[in-house]
């Protein structure tokens, strides 16, 4: 345990932020909450970070040892924020950082691949996590959360392609563990649940649980691209498209045993999860 230098977390009170913060104070571990608002987070000291505004890093840097990262959101090109920063993080003294990155991005691939491609030049103590879909893309003001309650439907251009769905919960569990092992991963670290799935399997799923049918509407790339256009820019609109294409083509269709070797549990089933957060 580390009660002198903090550890910074960037999106605190975000899917995996929330976790990762209080897995972090639960073990003693003092955490600055960063967050556009500086947002209070108990147990935790709130302070202002913006991606985009470099006038925030030193206050959010001040201190801090380590830090976890999740890149700035509907950013086409995370790069150009993140590595300025990590750069001002190296000077001030941080010496181990925690990406949160895709499973669907490699090293050096768009996005955030760019950052992860970096990392390892910039801090001798690293981990890039890599999880597949999240099971909360099915709730709260998503797009699929919002197409089940208006339409009964969850609408990709997945066809009856496989993903190993991953609870949030088990992604802040490993980051945690990746902050505060003695040795730290080194490497990325691809994250599922324990078993790939279909959307129309997570339909059925859900359908089961809250007894309201839902049905898995198939669209073209095309379909899909100008449907998520219409909320963000069309380059990244593109780039998720282009997602739900390669899990069509059986590019997500794995699961790993990352959750359990790291945390020495088993990850969360997307059963158990809806019955958690759905029913």
């Amino acid at each position: 345990m580390n009660t002198t230098s903090a550890t910074l977390v960037v999106g605190a009170t975000g899917t995996t932020g929330r976790g990762v913060t209080a897995g972090l104070t639960a073990k003693g571990y003092r955490v600055k909450a960063a967050g556009r608002s500086a947002t209070p987070v108990e147990g935790a000291e709130p302070v202002r970070f913006d991606w985009n505004k470099p006038s925030t890093w030193d206050e959010a840097l001040d201190g801090v040892d380590r830090v976890y990262l999740i890149p700035p959101i509907g950013s086409s090109d995370p790069a150009a924020a993140m590595l300025p920063f990590l750069r001002r993080a190296r000077t001030a003294g941080v010496h181990r950082a925690v990406l949160l990155s895709s499973s669907a991005i490699p090293a050096g691939g768009p996005a955030v691949g760019q950052v992860h491609e970096a990392l390892p030049g910039l801090f001798e103590q690293w981990a890039v996590l890599r999880p597949s879909w999240f099971m909360q893309n099915f709730t709260g003001s998503t797009p699929h959360a919002r197409s089940i309650r208006e339409d009964g439907a969850i609408l990709t251009a997945s066809g009856d392609g496989r993903v190993g769905f991953i609870d949030a919960q088990d992604i802040a569990a490993v980051a945690v563990c990746a902050l505060t092992d003695e040795q730290a991963p080194n490497t990325d670290l691809i994250l599922t649940g324990p078993q790939t799935l279909s959307y129309g399997d997570v339909a059925a799923i859900i359908s089961e649980v809250t007894g309201r049918p839902v049905v898995h509407r198939h669209l073209t790339f095309e379909q899909l691209r100008d449907r998520w256009a219409a909320e963000i820019p069309l380059e990244f609109a593109t780039m998720l498209a282009g997602m739900d294409r390669a899990i069509a083509g059986g590019a997500e269709d794995r699961t790993s045993d990352t959750v359990q070797r790291l945390t020495g549990r088993p990850p969360g089933s997307f059963r158990a999860f809806a019955g958690r957060e759905l029913a």
